[in-house]
């Protein structure tokens, strides 16, 4: 038992990776893009930020410990801000996890917004995310005003007081900060 925590304990550390420099900033209008959900919908960016308030976008994964710590408070936060008009779409990029493994993870922790499978990572490439989890806060014109962690293990609660300041119309602050997480493969 102990050696194998030791192991998860050495692979999470060996899968953290602090964020670089995002090419996406802050102020810039991220690239639109339409696939199917995991559920068979058909979701376009563009329409779900011309219906919505503001559309956070997460990159998230089913096997990276440090995505899954947050499970909890990502479905708690997308019931919350959902009734606001703010959409979640989650997204799994990569060939590690099947759409079947999202799928049964997503029903396992109750996540009800939609979950996209992007095998060959072009969403990701898209956004330049680089990690799980990593998330992005667009307003209704498309344009990025929050990258970053969903929150530090030090409960800073950094996406949900970005979404509480853009809704109320203030600046937020801070914008941009560092995600922590496993990386994203790419082929």
């Amino acid at each position: 038992m102990r050696r194998a925590r030791r192991a998860a304990a050495v692979l999470a550390g060996a899968l953290l990776i602090p964020a670089a420099a995002s090419g996406l900033k802050v102020g810039a209008i991220v690239p639109e893009f339409e696939k199917t959900t995991l559920e068979g919908r058909r979701f376009s960016l563009a329409v779900a930020e011309k219906t919505h308030n503001g559309v956070v976008v997460l990159f998230l994964s089913t096997i990276c410990p440090y995505s899954n710590y947050y499970n909890d408070l990502i479905r708690d936060m997308a019931g919350e801000f959902g009734k606001r008009g703010v959409l979640f779409v989650a997204v799994n990029s990569g060939k590690l996890e099947t759409a079947e493994e999202a799928r049964a993870h997503a029903l396992e922790h109750g996540h009800r917004f939609d979950i996209i499978k992007d095998p060959e990572a072009r969403i990701a490439d898209l956004f330049d995310a680089r990690r799980t989890p990593e998330v992005f806060l667009l307003d209704s014109r498309g344009i990025l005003r929050y990258h970053g962690r969903i929150a530090s293990k030090i409960s800073s609660p950094d996406l949900k007081s970005a979404i509480e300041a853009f809704l109320a119309g203030r600046p937020i602050r801070p914008a941009e900060t560092k995600a922590f997480g496993c990386a994203i493969p790419r082929s």
